[in-house]
């Protein structure tokens, strides 16, 4: 996505020289998302109680370890599940949920002080702690109730926990410069288990991920909802034999080897997919214990993601264009659309920021379901698709930002509803 900005005259004056073109360069060795980096907004660097866990994940009967990163006092501390609230948040740096633990005095914290949080017996899904200070800090700190055990129920949500943390531009050592790639071309590493900025909110959450979060909870799906790290310590065969799905609903482009691997045997064994936003399984990422590091696209490993998606990152523009989806003729239209009263040529919703398209190592039966064409400019066109394998695995791959953030809109709702029913049957 978009990557850092370079500190070196020359490498500006490149990008520089690239973006004059005004649209993504096809086949050019920087993406169009390495072509800009970010610095925090004001809104981010709010002040706040600055906390984070441990761990990615935890489940029922476990004690979390909850790190603090800064001092304050009178701090108290409240558990939430995100998803079932009535009211969405205000802004971008607020969290809302429903309450599943009552109100609990912490004190005096500091930077290294730990509170130890027991994981009621609460059904799997997201949850964040929400930190009040004396002096009217806010901040919360999310986290993944995994179930006891994997194959609870038949479908898993898999959250970005490590896309998150790429998005976290926090300058944790404090030489001026964001601990992620996307603040600097120098970094090529970003630590997990610390407070992301926004007074602790995930970057993009209130758009990306919050939509699909209600729908599931306003929709009674009973689902297990996993991080990253929980595919990182299990095998394939073992996904295929708990669950009939697995959704990728949120932007889940940084991947281990050993979950690329995981999901990879999975789908090999007849496991069905769904990929909900675009750019997914885009970067190798090496963990060395709580630091990740980005080597290389998996495409130049000799592993592109379009064999496992269907289609593969192909731009993005910041957000600049935004366009209909336009229903092409395909196979999977009668059960895809059924109840939408879309037909091929028909236009709904509005997609863009990132975009997937076939390629190369697409599978030869790939169905396009729906375009938007020329998005960014000729050729740059976003693509929703669908394929099959003769193991019986049905994989379903969204293409564009984000159908997952679109939740609100009846026709999207309608749409997921039909994949999800068609995919969850083993």
């Amino acid at each position: 996505m978009f990557a850092p900005r370079s500190r070196n005259s020359l490498g500006l004056l490149c990008v520089v020289l690239l973006l004059g073109t005004g649209a993504p360069r096809e086949g050019s060795r920087l993406e169009a998302d390495e072509l800009e980096g970010r610095a925090p907004t004001a809104q981010e660097l709010q002040p706040s109680v600055e906390a984070a866990f441990r761990r990615e994940s935890y489940a029922p009967g476990q004690a979390a370890a909850l790190a603090f990163f800064n001092s304050a006092r009178g701090v108290t501390m409240q558990v939430f599940q995100s998803g079932p609230e009535q009211a969405g948040p205000v802004g971008r740096n607020e969290m809302r949920g429903v309450p599943v633990s009552g109100l609990r005095r912490v004190g005096a914290v500091w930077r290294g002080r730990r509170a130890w949080l027991p994981i009621g017996n609460w059904p799997s899904g997201l949850y964040f702690v929400r930190l009040h200070s004396r002096d009217g800090r806010v901040g919360y700190a999310p986290f993944v109730v995994r179930p006891r055990r994997l194959g609870v129920n038949r479908v898993a949500v898999v959250i970005p926990t490590m896309t998150w943390e790429a998005y976290n531009i926090r300058d944790d050592d404090g030489d001026g410069i964001g601990d992620s790639w996307y603040a600097s071309w120098s970094v090529h590493t970003a630590r997990l288990a610390r407070p992301f900025l926004n007074r602790g909110v995930p970057n993009n959450f209130r758009s990306y991920d919050l939509p699909f979060l209600r729908w599931l909870s306003q929709t009674s799906r009973e689902v297990d909802m996993v991080a990253d790290a929980d595919l990182n310590g299990a095998n394939g065969r073992a996904l295929a034999r708990d669950y009939d799905l697995i959704v990728f609903p949120g932007h889940h482009e940084y991947v281990t080897t050993h979950e690329y691997d995981a999901i990879l045997r999975y789908k090999n064994l007849g496991g069905n997919l769904m990929f909900l936003s675009a750019n997914n399984f885009f970067w190798q990422i090496v963990k060395h214990g709580d630091v990740m590091e980005r080597t290389q696209r998996w495409r130049d490993l000799g592993r592109p993601e379009a064999a496992l998606i269907g289609v593969e990152y192909r731009g993005n523009d910041r957000g600049r264009h935004r366009g209909p989806w336009i229903v092409r003729n395909a196979a999977a239209d009668a059960w895809v659309f059924a109840g939408t009263e879309l037909e091929p040529g028909s236009r709904f919703g509005s997609g863009g920021i990132e975009i997937d398209k076939r390629a190369a190592a697409s599978p030869k039966h790939l169905q396009i379901l729906a375009e938007i064409p020329n998005l960014f400019g000729r050729g740059f066109t976003a693509q929703m698709t669908y394929y099959e394998t003769p193991r019986g695995a049905k994989v379903f791959a969204a293409g564009a930002f984000t159908i997952a953030g679109s939740m609100r809109e009846p026709t999207v709702q309608q749409l997921v509803s039909n994949v999800w029913e068609r995919l969850s049957q083993p």
